[in-house]
């Protein structure tokens, strides 16, 4: 059984940083995509960041140049680095592995 645990959620104010973490339970290797996913109250859930298990990179237009996305193998973990945050990126986000297999959500709140 696959489990994916998120972390790193919080409070932080517009111009501030997160890291969100997210672990598995099972070798990140099996997954062809990793990835971060959010959702905003009263809005569809929408791709923030990908990541392919040879490093290839997709990302919202909204997060370029400010989110990345990375994962650490053999400590089973992907990662969101979030810089410059605005209100706007105020969601809760999820975890994914191939679209399949999702966390229970990490909320983020940017004050503005």
């Amino acid at each position: 059984q696959v489990q994916l645990v998120e972390s790193g959620g919080g409070l932080v104010q517009a111009g501030g940083s997160l890291r969100l973490s997210c672990e598995t339970s099972g070798s990140a290797f099996r997954f062809a995509a990793m990835g971060w996913y959010r959702q905003a109250p009263g809005k569809q859930r929408e791709l923030v960041a990908d990541m392919t298990s040879g490093g290839s990179t997709k990302y919202a237009d909204s997060v370029k140049g400010r989110f990345t996305i990375s994962r650490d193998n053999a400590r089973n973990t992907v990662y969101l680095q979030m810089n410059r945050l605005k209100p706007e990126d105020t969601a809760v986000y999820y975890c994914h592995a191939e679209a399949v297999y999702w966390g229970q959500g990490t909320q983020v709140t940017v004050s503005s």
